[in-house]
């Protein structure tokens, strides 16, 4: 595939993701204010065309991929057309070529703030901030890509606009949901989660994560462990036996916890964790990521003339590890353009997917696949509790069940659902028969279980040598940590994420939404869809774990110094100002970021700022200029003064929260963003909207998230040719439940 990059900051990480699947990407500029590390980071692996003409260029393009503002869009036509409507033609812009924003501009900061991020980072009474390493236009990046296989699979050349604000509001878990279920929205605590009994706590010599939420066992076994070294307190009387009990008394859970885990090293606890398949893990800092054993036995790391950095979030078919790749250097393509495909209504129309998943990353992968026109046939049962369904604490909506879970409704929109015991010798054989008819199957169970039910890769290759697989565990299915239990907040741990997320000189604070889950189904997707442009059957190990690695942008390679301090704790190597700044009102922030000097003289000028020259200069003053900043936006209403800024030519936005996104944004809204489906027992329901607005293929919410079984009947007469009493007979045997 022949992918021209047109790319900023927007969705750099999007052309560096269709390098990893072996696609031959051609840049068209040399990016020049990069360092060293970054530009070994985004750019290895892809060639320059210097000096060639850009239309020649996209004329031999299959894929163009473009981002910045839509001012600075070299692509689109005055009346808003693809300047190049031969091909599939993504691009990223900070809010969408639509509606009353579509001509803001903002980097991470600004968009991780419009979008709902930057409000669920920080520590109670304190800025809120953004995960670091640019997550923001990294999800927005990925989206491109996505975009850019949704549109070859097509079949139809077309324009495809990816909203980084919209790319990071639907990346935010219970961010904006609680607020359509429960009326709330989850605020900023410093890093402990709200519905999952999990945290950061500190170690003898570290910080490590974990927790006790899921099963039962994750519970029963460290107290166990608690009890075995004498440390267990009062956890053994019987009542904490009881769930409730103890998310009722979390605090003083974790304080006995706490006081154990600070009598040991961190390597010892997470080592001790991993044994006895508990949700534990060190927080590693992202220099140490090259000594992980895990990474290194699955050849995660990617080689740039000898130097190592992150790889990719898979081990694809069009680039198998381990990878070695050179530097940007001058050249064009060396493979034909693709072949042109069957024009279809929905890009994924006529793909049948088996998903086995539950909880978030899985959930959150096959609902993207299903918003683009596939069949997804949801395998689940009564039997194997999704937390989603039946946790009371995820349910979100008051007095929900497990049929109108809030969580569940909002992951699992446009699946069916079939109830089957997979318990049962004959649960899974009907089970494999449904294998036998996909074209895609997806699961995160712990590795091992598939081969067990006759439905590892190799099996499933004999039954369906076209079938794609896609498992999603947390570590992979091979090497010395392949067995490793892990929940969101160990793989952040893992990952170097968490260790970023302490201001200087104090502890790692974490994150309290599932990004790892979310950051992975996309990286899921990319891996099916990889196949499936192919057209040929494959397994997709992926690891959430390197899917997260491969988000942390250059830190691998990165030694430079940081400027972000405990009392500005959003402050940037690349600009100044750069921060969250005080608004009128209770608990009111605005994100503000002068891009380069021009923007840096408009808000001088509007906000009487002290100061002069260039970013150096400007840094040496940076503590005088944010101090008379917040003092001038203090008293100013948050979204007014934000619109001043824009139009001003000032990056900056409202830090919003979930009610602010849900309710108050007008941008969204005029988009279409958040969409109401009827679901029989919730009644008229928002839901979050599609990222990838393909022109001329577009996606669609075409049903609510199906109630426990609806559809099994339904699936097993379309897809088996099951008789009446064939289903009868399942059902009296309670097969189907």
């Amino acid at each position: 595939m022949r992918v021209l990059d047109l790319t900023d900051e927007l969705a750099r990480q999007g052309a560096r993701l269709l390098v990893g699947l072996g696609a031959d990407v051609v840049r068209a500029d040399p990016d020049e204010d990069l360092d060293e590390a970054a530009r070994i980071h985004w750019h290895a692996g892809k060639k320059l065309a210097r000096g060639t003409a850009l239309d020649a260029l996209a004329r031999d393009a299959d894929v163009i991929l473009e981002s910045g503002p839509v001012a600075k869009l070299r692509g689109l036509r005055p009346d808003g057309t693809s300047r190049w409507p031969h091909a599939v033609h993504v691009v990223v812009t900070p809010f969408g070529l639509t509606g009353p924003r579509r001509d803001w501009t903002g980097g991470d900061l600004v968009l991780a703030s419009a979008g709902g991020m930057t409000w669920l980072g920080g520590k109670p009474g304190g800025q809120p901030k953004p995960p670091p390493r640019e997550q923001a236009v990294q999800l927005a990046g990925a989206h491109g890509a996505i975009a850019a296989l949704l549109g070859v699979l097509s079949g139809t050349a077309q324009l495809v606009d990816v909203s980084a604000q919209e790319a990071v509001a639907a990346t935010l878990e219970t961010g904006a949901i609680s607020w359509i279920h429960a009326g709330r929205f989850p605020v900023r605590n410093g890093g402990v989660y709200e519905h999952v009994a999990h945290r950061i706590f500190a170690a003898a010599d570290g910080y490590v994560a974990g927790g006790y939420s899921g099963s039962e066992r994750m519970w029963t076994d460290l107290l166990a462990w608690l009890a075995e070294e004498g440390e267990a307190g009062d956890l053994l009387d019987e009542r904490f036996a009881d769930p409730v009990v103890r998310w009722a008394e979390r605090p003083h859970v974790d304080e006995v916890i706490a006081r154990f885990v600070a009598k040991r090293t961190a390597r010892e606890v997470a080592e001790q964790g991993r044994t006895r398949a508990l949700p534990w893990a060190e927080v590693t800092p992202p220099a140490e990521l090259t000594g992980n054993p895990q990474l290194r036995d699955r050849r995660f790391f990617v080689s740039v003339h000898g130097t190592e950095d992150a790889g990719f979030p898979w081990d694809a078919p069009g680039l198998p590890r381990p990878v070695s790749l050179s530097p940007l250097t001058e050249g064009t393509w060396t493979v034909p353009r693709q072949r042109p495909r069957t024009a279809k209504a929905r890009a994924l129309e006529g793909v049948q997917v088996l998903d086995l998943t539950w909880v978030l990353a899985g959930p959150y992968a096959t609902k993207i696949l299903a918003e683009h026109g596939a069949d997804v046939i949801k395998v689940e049962s009564k039997h194997r509790h999704d937390p989603t369904r039946f946790s009371p604490s995820m349910r979100l909506r008051p007095d929900a069940g497990p049929d109108d879970s809030g969580y569940f409704l909002n992951f699992n929109r446009g699946k069916r659902s079939v109830a089957l015991n997979l318990r049962t010798p004959e649960g899974q054989a009907i089970l494999r028969e449904l294998a036998a008819r996909c074209d895609v199957v997806v699961e995160n169970f712990s590795p091992g279980v598939l081969a067990k039910w006759g439905l590892d890769y190799e099996s499933l290759r004999a039954l369906n040598p076209r079938a794609v697989l896609v498992s999603m565990s947390g570590v992979g299915h091979t090497g010395p940590w392949r067995t490793a239990v892990t929940f969101a907040d160990t793989l952040a741990a893992m990952s170097g994420l968490s260790a970023e997320t302490a201001d200087p000189g104090e502890p790692p604070q974490g994150l309290v939404f599932g990004l790892g889950d979310m950051v992975a189904a996309n990286a899921a997707v990319l891996g099916a869809l990889d196949l499936l442009v192919r057209g040929e059957g494959g397994h997709v190990d992926l690891s959430q774990l390197e899917a997260m690695v491969a988000t942390m942008g250059p830190a691998v390679l990165d030694r430079g110094e940081p400027v972000a301090t405990a009392e500005h704790p959003n402050r940037s190597r690349h600009a100044v100002p750069h921060g969250v700044y005080p608004a009128a009102g209770d608990d009111r922030w605005i994100a503000i970021t002068a891009q380069d000097d021009d923007q840096w003289a408009a808000l001088r000028d509007l906000a009487g700022l002290p100061g002069d020259g260039d970013l150096a200069q400007r840094r040496a003053a940076e503590d005088e200029i944010d101090a008379a900043l917040a003092a001038w936006t203090r008293d100013q209403d948050a979204a007014g003064l934000a619109a001043r800024l824009q139009a001003a030519g000032v990056a900056a936005a409202v830090v919003a929260t979930g009610r602010d996104l849900v309710e108050g944004d007008e941008h969204l809204a005029a988009r279409g963003f958040y969409q109401r489906l009827a679901h029989p027992l919730a009644g008229e329901v928002l839901h979050e909207g599609i990222v990838a607005r393909l022109a001329a293929t577009p996606g669609a919410l075409t049903s609510p998230a199906p109630l426990l079984g609806q559809h099994t009947e339904e699936v097993l007469r379309e897809l088996l040719d099951l008789d009446d009493d064939r289903l009868a007979a399942l059902r009296a045997a309670g097969l189907t439940e």
